[in-house]
């Protein structure tokens, strides 16, 4: 039996407009610029100038509304709606800004002979056969930049004989791996630390006393050696404090990164290049802020092509079907070319309702370049100021840099957690972990402050806090626990 019924849904929809500012306002300001150009290299309508009036096109749509208008250009957004605050790392929320799983973007320079074209350099002086010079040439290109093999042999082989038909055995493949591994850098090709450091050890020249010892400490004793045992490490071998103390010290000189060594003028190296989003300036006291956008040209649509909408819109009797789906075409990309200068639009006026919060918070330090005077400050802080949800000012925040006159800082430099000290004042989780690093930094290496020490070290500067949280921020500022800081 048929019967009709009515339902009420509630539904989001996401026009282009809003997914080109959703994508936008993560990019940093080197990305948004080749972003743009490459709109105007894909968008015959879209060109760099003013922005014209655009009469041509409102009677257009105006001729053709019952029929092509989307329904969504006239939809509020609100950008918030599209971003869940599931996306927001943890460390965000609370403003412990330095994850270490937060990318990390660093422009390549290259001058000369790079690491791995170095490695097959030597590689032709080998006395090898084609296939062996194969072999070797495929290990090579799975070493890292560290110099590090990460790869089992057994998927080296599997991997040569799908792509490259090679029928060999495990053993041809950890026989070239040995050859590789007697290469420069001393160290080169090794499958993890351990035998990173034995092949360094066993290529010294004089193997004196003293290598002896290292090289069975590192066979023998990895594992409490990496864990800084060294009482027991020397009790098990039973010699003196002096011949151990320079055992150690000949492992501890040794590059725990052999690819690194060639970081430098003739070979490969990395550099990090930060280019502002922001650029603020101090005029007496009175701050201005303005995006970095130099390089940004104006956007607007091309008159050429509007005005052929307005010769369709006004020439009806002389309409053919070539000269529709011609004007059709145009239509969708002035449509295009529409929403991204609007996104363009929104995603700057995003970033800077952003950043002036920000900047009115934390206006004392951009005034006095002090660290002293930043006050603690987490995303919801600016969230409220804003108006924004805390997941917009996230993406705000994820790889935005502001050039100051004291540096160029990321905006997760400003964020920070409160705390209460002794007195009942408010004060920044900042200079809690800055008194934890100077501690650790003047403390006896010998015998290293635990935990529990470092409390006592805060308590008597008025920081009350349990040990579980010392625990914590020393882990946030990559410090080890104080047996791995041990020295001898």
């Amino acid at each position: 039996m048929l019967k009709q019924e009515q339902q009420l849904k509630l539904q989001q929809k996401l026009s282009p407009a809003q997914i080109q500012v959703i994508r936008m306002l993560e990019l940093p300001t080197l990305e948004f610029e080749e972003r743009v150009m490459q709109e105007l290299e894909e968008n015959p309508v879209l060109e760099e100038g003013a922005d014209v009036e655009e009469n041509t096109l409102d009677t257009y749509e105006n001729d053709n509304e019952q029929e092509e208008r989307n329904e969504l250009d006239n939809e509020d957004f609100n950008l918030d709606d599209y971003i869940s605050d599931d996306e927001v790392p943890e460390y965000r929320l609370h403003a412990n800004n330095a994850s270490k799983d937060d990318k990390q973007d660093d422009i390549p320079f290259s001058s000369g002979m790079t690491f791995h074209e170095h490695l097959i350099s030597q590689l032709g002086l080998q006395n090898l056969n084609q296939q062996d010079y194969k072999i070797a040439e495929f290990i090579i290109g799975n070493i890292d930049e560290d110099g590090y093999l990460r790869r089992t042999v057994e998927a080296i082989t599997d991997d040569l004989a799908f792509q490259a038909g090679l029928d060999i055995h495990e053993s041809d493949v950890q026989r070239l791996v040995e050859v590789v591994q007697d290469f420069d850098p001393a160290g080169v090709c090794a499958r993890d630390l351990r035998e990173c450091l034995l092949l360094q050890l066993k290529r010294k020249e004089h193997k004196d006393d003293t290598v002896e010892l290292a090289i069975r400490i590192v066979t023998e004793f990895f594992e409490e050696f990496s864990r800084k045992h060294y009482d027991k490490i020397q009790l098990r071998l039973d010699v003196s404090e002096e011949d151990f103390r320079k055992a150690i010290d000949e492992i501890i000189h040794l590059n725990p990164k052999p690819g690194s060594a060639w970081a430098g003028n003739l070979y490969e190296r990395h550099m990090t290049s930060v280019i502002p989003d922001f650029i603020v300036e101090n005029n007496n006291g009175e701050l201005s802020l303005s995006l970095n956008n130099a390089h940004m040209p104006e956007l607007r649509i091309n008159k050429e092509y509007s005005d052929l909408l307005q010769e369709y819109s006004t020439n009806k009797a002389n309409r053919t079907k070539e000269m529709k789906d011609a004007v059709t075409f145009v239509k969708q990309k002035i449509d295009s070319a529409r929403w991204f200068i609007d996104a363009v639009k929104q995603r700057n006026d995003t970033l800077l309702r952003t950043m002036t919060a920000i900047l009115e918070f934390q206006k004392d330090f951009f005034v006095e370049g002090d660290e002293t005077y930043l006050k603690p400050m987490i995303l919801k802080d600016i969230a409220d100021r804003t108006g924004f949800d805390i997941s917009t000012i996230s993406r705000v925040s994820n790889s935005k840099y502001v050039q100051t006159e004291f540096g160029v800082f990321p905006l997760k430099f400003f964020f920070s957690e409160s705390m209460v000290n002794e007195a009942g004042e408010e004060i920044s989780t900042r200079e809690i972990k800055k008194i934890l690093q100077e501690a650790v930094a003047q403390e006896n290496k010998k015998k290293p402050l635990t935990d529990d020490q470092l409390k006592e070290v805060l308590k008597v500067q008025g920081y009350i806090i349990a040990r579980r949280t010392v625990a914590k921020y020393r882990e946030q500022l990559n410090i080890p626990v104080a047996r791995l800081r041990k020295e001898i």
